[in-house]
């Protein structure tokens, strides 16, 4: 395969995106939403998609003094002039715990595998269904709730968003009690019936949490806390061999 890239390209008097030219056409006219969209997919959204990429990046920025925030904000206390490497070291604690496993739950719902059956072979196995359950946001997850409740009132809840609802049904029943479905599975079902790839579910949450990133590491700045959550950690754990 022939290496190529179609992105962007730059010359002395232009730079082009996606075929189109930055300062000419898209400074002034796209928002940064917008622009994302175009950069990541090649397109400019539609409506419903620029909606809900808002809506999605704002459902999941900031989740408070989370691990990945601490990771950030100790290392800023570090190291007063990487706020780069603060990031970086929020973003590389975020995994499928704390940032989401938006895009497992996306692949889960693009197999096309019946959800009764998907819940009892995971619940067999003791495994762990991707979007449901959460240690704080119990019965419901409102932000899911939220996502959910927007994709029905403007008409975009489609297969995608039947198959979450479905599974959640099925996970309640392979459990015998209901496990709420977490904001992870709302982000994946929506995005899917937006006609996005599964690969895309991951991205949001990426962009996102690094910007609540950086309002920590802005704060931390301002009023520093990262050697005092250290200070804490070693108080309120008990070293023994």
């Amino acid at each position: 395969m022939e290496p190529r890239t179609s992105i962007s390209r730059a010359s002395a008097d232009r730079i082009e995106v996606r075929g189109r030219d930055l300062t000419g056409d898209l400074m002034g006219r796209l928002s940064f939403t917008e622009y994302f969209h175009l950069l990541l997919i090649g397109e400019e959204p539609t409506d419903d998609q620029r909606f809900f990429l808002d809506v999605l990046l704002v459902s999941i920025a900031e989740h408070g003094l989370m691990p990945s925030n601490v990771a950030a904000r100790m290392t800023l206390a570090a190291d007063p002039d990487s706020v780069q490497g603060a990031v970086a070291a929020g973003i590389l604690g975020a995994g499928s715990v704390i940032l989401g496993a938006s895009e497992e739950c996306a692949r889960l719902l693009a197999s096309g595998r019946e959800p009764a059956e998907t819940a009892r072979e995971i619940h067999d196995a003791a495994g762990r269904v991707p979007g449901f359950g959460h240690p704080l946001h119990t019965p419901v997850d409102p932000r899911a709730e939220r996502i959910l409740e927007l994709a029905d009132e403007r008409g975009v809840s489609g297969e995608y968003v039947a198959r979450a609802r479905g599974l959640r049904a099925a996970v309640a029943a392979a459990w015998d009690r209901p496990l709420p479905m977490n904001v992870s599975m709302a982000i994946a079902a929506v995005l899917l019936d937006l006609g996005y790839p599964a690969v895309a579910a991951k991205a949001i949450p990426i962009l996102a949490r690094t910007a609540g990133l950086l309002a920590h590491l802005a704060e931390e700045r301002e009023h520093p806390i990262g050697f005092e959550l250290g200070r804490r950690a070693e108080e309120g754990i008990e070293y023994g061999r």
